[in-house]
């Protein structure tokens, strides 16, 4: 049966409605399943960094979550740990690459699970050193036991480690933690090529010197860290040592020492 005029138009229109809707429906669904993909992107992304939890803390934190993806800096207070294996130069020398790579990578899963514990960020990881961050990119009113407690378990963790490695391959090593804490700025640093979000400043390097001072078996931190342990009652059975002059730094700084009950004596760093 034919359609009148303003039968056929009408089922035409009905048609373009429908459509219409089809497409939108269409549209909807493959926005919502890039939504999807990104937000999995941004999550495995975060986990490389921090724990799970905090990933998913930052990911379900709208604005959080746009401020760590901008360009832009951020100043915030945030507890600085770096952690440094002794001995590796000889353990270099003594096995072939094809062993120490494997060793590395034992170390670092070793203490990144321990940050993820203690949800800790984990910033830098290179050669043999791990910057880590506490306190940041999320707020953390107890940032300096948790980095203490953080130390404390990798030098006793790392001890066991290093039976198994001298056991295994006649090789000694040892690790090394320095801890501060302090005003830092955390942002995206690199070029459009490449970024990597990081913290810098002062007590980052302050940090770096720490670590690059600790022997074997030893967590040295600030009298800033001292003064927030202090505040939480928190008592690590810190030593107070000698004042810490720093190259371009008008003044010393006072440290304290945290040793394992018997610390690693190493000839090389």
């Amino acid at each position: 049966m034919a359609l009148s005029g303003d039968e056929g138009l009408k089922a035409q229109i009905e048609a373009l409605v429908r459509a219409g809707a089809l497409r939108r429906k269409a549209a909807a669904a493959e926005l919502e399943a890039e939504i999807r993909r990104r937000e999995e992107v941004l999550r495995q992304t975060f986990r490389r960094y921090v724990s799970p939890n905090v990933a998913d803390k930052i990911l379900a934190d709208a604005q959080l979550r746009d401020t760590l993806l901008a360009t832009a800096d951020t100043r915030t207070h945030a507890v600085v740990l770096f952690a440094d294996l002794r001995g590796f130069t000889s353990i270099s020398e003594q096995l072939e690459p094809q062993f120490v790579v494997p060793l590395l990578n034992e170390y670092f899963s070793l203490l990144t699970e321990i940050t993820f514990r203690h949800e800790g960020t984990v910033f830098h990881m290179a050669g043999d050193g791990l910057m880590l961050g506490f306190g940041v990119p999320l707020e953390q009113p107890d940032r300096a036991p948790r980095a203490v407690q953080a130390a404390r378990e990798m030098l006793t963790s790392f001890s066991a480690l290093a039976d198994s490695w001298k056991a295994r391959y006649q090789v000694e090593a040892g690790l090394g933690i320095g801890i501060n804490e302090g005003d830092v700025v955390a942002g995206n640093v690199g070029s459009s090529s490449y970024m990597s979000y990081t913290i810098i400043g002062d007590t980052v390097n302050i940090a770096a010197r720490l670590c690059q001072r600790a022997r074997a078996g030893e967590m040295l931190f600030s009298s800033a860290l001292k003064r927030s342990l202090d505040a939480h009652g928190f008592d690590v059975g810190a030593t107070a040592l000698p004042p810490l002059q720093l190259r371009g730094r008008s003044h010393p700084i006072d440290i304290f020492c945290v040793p394992l009950k018997e610390r690693v004596q190493l000839l090389t760093a």
